[in-house]
């Protein structure tokens, strides 16, 4: 039976196997959520990093007696990896998107490392928490992003008045400028400006603006 299990690698199906399946409610996550690295791309990597990982422990022994280091294999995963998630991520009008399917990438390609390893239990837990992470917590990301927004305001003012008067005003409200253009104009001072803070407050800070002596007109995008 032992001779069975060492010529069929019947422990190298098992790790196979369990990559798949991490890989897999991991990727099937993905899947349901459109990202561009979803259901196959998750078990192929984590497959991979597997299979490459058991590589990397028997390559390096003869005779009973290890020669070499397991760990160069699989640290050239770890970079490697870097590839693919680099290939999901995209910027575009000032907005960087796929960062979480990169960190998804590199993260199976460790549980992929951590099964090949031989690590089953740990390998099992860091796959359900990190299910657990995109599943869960996706829909908690999107309720504080709600609670803040960033808007793009034009401000107009009297002439003479400072960055720092306006900045003041604002920071009374909770809200902050992330970026700032001023025009002058013959008859008032134009503020475009990014602003950043509790969603809630921008309604408020509209209204109360208008009311200080130096602001002319509010407008919120």
């Amino acid at each position: 039976m032992l001779e069975v299990v060492r010529v069929l690698r019947l422990d190298l199906l098992i790790k196979l196997a369990l990559a798949v399946f991490l890989g897999g409610i991991i990727g099937f996550e993905r899947e349901l959520s459109g990202k561009p690295a979803g259901l196959r791309t998750n078990i192929l990597i984590c497959l991979g990093a597997a299979l490459l990982m058991d590589v990397s422990q028997r390559i390096g022994v003869a005779d009973g007696q290890r020669i070499g280091d397991p760990a160069r294999i699989a640290a050239q995963v770890v970079s490697g990896v870097g590839f693919l998630g680099a290939g999901t991520i995209m910027q575009g009008q000032g907005v960087v998107t796929g960062l979480t399917s990169a960190a998804t990438i590199w993260v199976v390609a460790a549980i992929g490392l951590t099964v090949g390893g031989g690590f089953y239990v740990e390998a099992l837990g860091a796959g359900l928490l990190v299910t657990l992470v995109l599943a869960g917590l996706g829909r908690f990301e999107i309720w504080v992003r709600r609670l803040r927004r960033r808007v793009t305001a034009t401000i107009r003012t009297r002439l003479g008045t400072t960055a720092d008067e306006l900045e003041t005003a604002l920071s009374a409200y909770g809200l902050v400028i992330q970026d700032q253009r001023i025009y002058d104009h013959s008859e008032d001072r134009t503020f475009e400006l990014k602003l950043a803070g509790p969603s809630r407050q921008f309604d408020v800070a509209e209204v109360e603006l208008k009311r200080r002596d130096f602001i002319i007109g509010v407008d919120f995008d």
